[in-house]
């Protein structure tokens, strides 16, 4: 039997100001910033296995305005130097993330390009009253584009500054704008078609009517504060939970060294855990929105998006928030005040028992440790909930709510568009995201066995035909591991530690149970496909490596497809009773509907892991009954006349 010890101490710290402006020193002293020089990325590196806090290292990703060669950097303050500068072939490894400073730089150009003033001409549109959504461009049959960094507007109609401009489409209209040598390249126009007038401004009185009367207060208190302690900056201790809370400006909220305290030992689980990735392709086959795909954190990275969050508004409670630093284009430490939120919440029944022979009523309540971001990218906002439960068990949450991407609805109706409103369309599309589960159950000697029901046959031992039975696969190596989610077979996956062993000799595990929603719809031959090639396959499984982080590699942005997980596991490694990374594509397919606009009411999706055989018996066994209080219903329980519920 492992007996792992963990420190108690955070040992993956969040990045201070005072680093961020030492990396823009360096990076300064180098002579690889300058006034044409814009950060695309800057984030602290996980450490070296085994040498944790020993070197702290950021990797920057810094691009050129004047068109110069994008580098690839790696900056070690421990050790005060640059440690590697790589210089980029954009045609082979695609652009860098999206720049803020371009989003505007779009609507700009177009507005004095004459093909554009003449498109808004021919609809009687005023230039001053459109604006324009700076979309990444996806990688086509463009092959003037290689190499150069390129955007796509889509026209909206604001009629005044506080009015919805997802309300007014502009259909049959698109331009493609090289970002860098400050060119519009094209603008497709297929003619005019009708801009919904209907407004869909979602605090207008007009729409919501008198607002409700009918909500009386809801009061969450924790006189005594909450159950977790926050030391280091970021090291969390909450019941029997150990984790270190990071932030990535890709990835956002990263949890690492994730463990559990069984009797007197601090059990680990994951090294690592993040939403690694997160694609939105679009299903209208339109010329003007067919290209329509959007990764979310490789493209425009959605920890640097991450709300403040409001007491009362994103979360309510006891709350304790802390504020990630990040970089801007320039190198300068941002904080992000109060973008990680944690709290905790009840979560009904725990475990309950009426025995008719003892006489012993049980009840004991469940709560959760809540971590969590939200992110607004565009139109659409998305939280990031990663709960903890009293028995083990890790889940996350995607919220995502905002505004759906309108269209114009064509008159004879669409197999690809919703309508939601005279004339206004929502194309069809997806939320698809990867978890990489930096895999640690009892230390680094981990396995995944795919388990599925088997219906068993009447017959000989099975007269009744009453008998089902399981079976489980161990996938051994990288081929076995990219795997497909089957609901009618109760398809799930255990990872596993055949090194440790529980109190009845079997290895100690946890179980990924996902949620079955569609995969990539796409043609397995489109573009989309080979770019996001994460989201075709619910499961990959891939032996540990340093430098093998995304599913989707490292430069998203017009990458034309094949990097990350495909490279990955085209190795064919040995992964069986190895230090392994577990990937997980999960998401919604959304067909909007009318409940949808203007605003859309949050949506949910995300998968469970739960222990399987890692403890010996029910680790709740010593969760106690809940005292009275004013906002839960309080238990009184002794072992003769058993519990008994109270207001």
């Amino acid at each position: 039997m492992i007996t792992p010890v963990l420190q108690a101490a955070s040992v993956h710290p969040l990045a201070s100001p005072d680093e961020i402006t030492a990396v823009q020193s360096l990076l300064g002293s180098s002579g690889l910033l300058g006034p044409e020089k814009r950060i695309a990325y800057l984030g602290l590196l996980d450490p070296s296995r085994g040498q944790e806090g020993q070197d702290r290292r950021f990797r920057v990703f810094i691009h050129d305005v004047s068109g110069a060669a994008p580098v690839d950097a790696v900056v070690s303050l421990t050790r005060g130097h640059v440690l590697s500068v790589t210089e980029l072939d954009t045609t082979v490894t695609g652009e860098l993330p999206v720049l803020e400073e371009e989003f505007e730089l779009v609507e700009i150009l177009l507005s004095t390009d004459e093909r554009w003033l003449a498109a808004l001409a021919a609809r009687d549109l005023d230039v001053a009253r459109v604006r324009v959504a700076p979309l990444s461009a996806g990688v086509f049959e463009y092959a003037e584009e290689k190499g150069r960094r390129i955007l796509r507007g889509l026209a909206f109609v604001q009629e005044f500054p506080e009015d919805s401009a997802w309300a007014h489409p502009v259909d049959g209209l698109v331009a493609y704008v090289d970002v860098v040598n400050k060119e519009v390249t094209q603008v497709l126009d297929l003619g005019p078609m009708p801009i919904p007038a209907e407004h869909g401004n979602y605090t207008d009185p007009e729409l919501t009517g008198p607002l409700r009367t009918t909500q009386k207060p809801i009061s969450i208190t924790q006189p005594e504060g909450p159950s977790f302690t926050v030391t280091g900056g970021n090291h969390v201790e909450w019941e029997k939970w150990s984790v270190d809370v990071g932030f990535d400006v890709r990835e956002g909220v990263v949890l690492h060294n994730l463990a559990f305290r069984d009797g007197d030992r601090l059990r680990p689980i994951i090294n690592r855990a993040s939403i690694a990735e997160m694609v939105v392709p679009y299903g209208d086959p339109s010329p003007v929105r067919s290209w329509q795909n959007y990764f979310d954190t490789g493209e425009y990275l959605v920890g640097q998006y991450a709300n403040s969050l409001e007491l009362g508004c994103d979360c309510l409670g006891e709350i304790t928030y802390l504020s990630p630093v990040v970089s801007d284009a320039f190198g300068n430490p941002r904080e992000i005040r109060n973008g990680i939120c944690m709290h905790e919440e009840d979560w009904g029944i725990l475990a309950k028992h009426s025995d008719l022979w003892s006489g012993i009523n049980y009840t004991r309540r469940n709560r959760r440790l809540v971590i969590s971001f939200f992110t607004a990218i565009g139109n659409y906002d998305y939280g990031f909930y990663w709960y903890l439960y009293l028995d083990g068990t890790i889940e996350f949450e995607a919220k995502a709510t905002g505004v759906v991407f309108t269209s114009a609805f064509p008159e004879g109706g669409s197999d690809n568009i919703s309508q939601l409103a005279p004339g206004l369309g929502a194309p069809y599309h997806q939320h698809l995201f990867s978890a990489r589960l930096d895999m640690a159950i009892d230390g680094f000697t981990n396995r995944v066995e795919e388990e599925d029901v088997v219906r068993q046959p009447m017959g000989p031992g099975n007269e009744r035909g009453n008998a089902f039975s399981r079976k489980r696969t161990v996938l051994t190596r990288e081929s076995d591991g990219v795997r497909e989610a089957d609901a009618r077979r109760g398809r799930t996956w255990i990872i596993s530690n055949p090194e440790s062993r529980n109190r009845l000799g079997e290895p100690v595990g946890y179980k990924l149970h996902a949620q079955n929603q569609p995969t990539l719809l796409a043609d397995p031959g489109s573009s989309i496909a080979a770019r996001a090639a994460f989201a075709t396959k619910d499961l990959w499984v891939t032996r540990y490596a340093e430098n093998e982080l995304y599913p989707t590699g490292d430069f998203v942005n017009q990458h034309s497809g094949g990097a990350g997980l495909p490279e990955y596991v085209a190795q064919d490694r040995d992964i069986d009773g190895q230090d392994i990374v577990v990937w997980h594509t999960f998401g919604l397919t959304h067909f909007p509907r009318l409940e949808d606009w203007p605003i859309m009411p949050v949506d949910t999706v995300g998968f469970k892991l739960r222990p399987e055989g890692f403890f010996d018996r029910s680790p709740v066994l010593d969760v106690p009954p809940v005292a009275g209080s004013t906002s839960v219903s309080g238990c009184r329980e002794d072992s003769v006349s058993g519990s008994h519920c109270h207001s």
